[in-house]
């Protein structure tokens, strides 16, 4: 963990975007994934003004814009395989995907869903062969519904039709899927029932596909796989609760809940500052460690260290957001964190890097304590109570 906490220490705002005329609150973020031989390119940004953002990942210039009116576009994906292909799930039922490359604002590709399906939440599976995307509650109905992906790069302009659904493991709305990051065919979703189900889709019906149901006992606002080989998964909730489960300890007598925290708000001490929300979290493959990510809603930034004993904070970044930060990215290759907020910015941090900008002459000396390393300067408006 030191390693990281170095790491973090030394992450400096490298990058801001200039601000649109529209602001608009930056909901979630994705890379481009790199090709062998560059790093990645393209950053995309889902935005509360119900578009998609895609900027140069270095420099933060804006490069277009895509919409979907009078539908509203949640989440944004890259393709694994290819860097200009990008997804959104929408609400008039349809995943799209655009090919920045080209100069078109329309979709080179739309995934049909069935008539009432409204789409909250979806992810591409790590072959680019499958698409599922999860639906509001409608009447009763829940549904993950799933398409070929195949030939997207060929970006041939057809509408598809799903390859089939799962309607009986959710009966609320599903707002987080995952697909697992190195095997094609598992899938974790999570429900505002509470429920964060694993499915191994090569299964022929969603019986046989459902290999475990977890109960976090709350609305579920994140999940994904963490630990060696990806044999865990961890979920956040909408009233800041944490459960972490080792999936690999399914068919022995070991429990399988590694960690549940009711609320972490009240669980992990921050001294000088406050929690206030988590964004989400993040897993350091080198390391083997889960982090959490968190905030504050005045714009700081905690990293928050979890353990089977519980969960600390390892440090904070201030001087960056002013408003409530609502996604982050991480880049283990250049050991960079891009991060979008409530107040319009997306922000690029690197380690030591210097902003250029005159408009804040912050102090660059480092004190001793990991705590007071990692704070680049107190906001003014922090008060001065210990």
């Amino acid at each position: 963990v030191e390693k990281i906490e170095e790491q973090l220490a030394s992450l400096r705002i490298a990058k801001r975007s200039v601000l649109s005329e529209e602001p608009t609150y930056l909901l979630d973020i994705d890379v481009s994934k790199p090709a062998q031989s560059e790093s990645s390119r393209l950053v995309a940004v889902s935005c509360s003004n119900k578009s998609i953002r895609v900027y140069n990942r270095e420099t933060l210039n804006f490069l277009r814009e895509y919409s979907s009116h009078p539908g509203i576009l949640n989440g944004v994906k890259f393709a694994h395989a290819c860097d200009s292909i990008v997804f959104s799930a929408c609400s008039d039922g349809t995943v799209k995907c655009w090919d920045i490359r080209l100069a078109t604002q329309k979709a080179v590709q739309v995934f049909s869903g069935y008539p009432s399906n409204v789409f909250i939440s979806f992810d591409i599976n790590c072959s680019d062969l499958i698409i599922c995307a999860g639906t509001e509650k409608v009447e009763k109905d829940t549904f993950l519904v799933f398409w070929d992906a195949r030939g997207i790069t060929d970006c041939a302009s057809t509408t598809k039709e799903p390859l089939g659904v799962y309607s009986e493991s959710h009966n609320d709305d599903v707002t987080k899927i995952c697909f697992h990051p190195v095997e094609p065919n598992l899938v974790v979703s999570g429900s505002t029932d509470g429920l964060v189900n694993v499915f191994d889709i090569n299964k022929d019906n969603e019986d046989d596909a459902l290999i475990s149901t977890c109960n976090s006992d709350s609305s579920v606002s994140f999940i994904s796989w963490s630990g060696k080989d990806y044999k865990q998964v961890y979920c956040m909730t909408h009233d800041e609760g944490f459960c972490w489960w080792d999936i690999a300890q399914l068919d022995t007598e070991e429990p399988i809940t590694l960690l549940h925290v009711l609320d972490v708000r009240d669980a992990v001490c921050v001294e000088n500052d406050s929690l206030h929300y988590l964004v989400g979290g993040l897993y350091d493959e080198k390391a083997d460690k889960l982090f959490v990510i968190g905030g504050t809603s005045t714009g700081n930034i905690h990293l928050i260290s979890c353990s089977t004993n519980g969960l600390s904070l390892v440090g904070t970044l201030c001087g960056g957001h002013s408003a409530t930060v609502r996604s982050f990215c991480w880049n283990p290759a250049d050991e960079s964190l891009l991060t979008g907020g409530e107040d319009a910015q997306l922000l690029l941090w690197k380690p030591g890097a210097v902003e250029r900008s005159l408009t804040k002459k912050a102090s660059m000396k480092i004190a001793s304590s990991v705590q007071k390393r990692v704070r680049v300067h107190n906001s003014s408006l922090k008060s001065r109570k210990k």
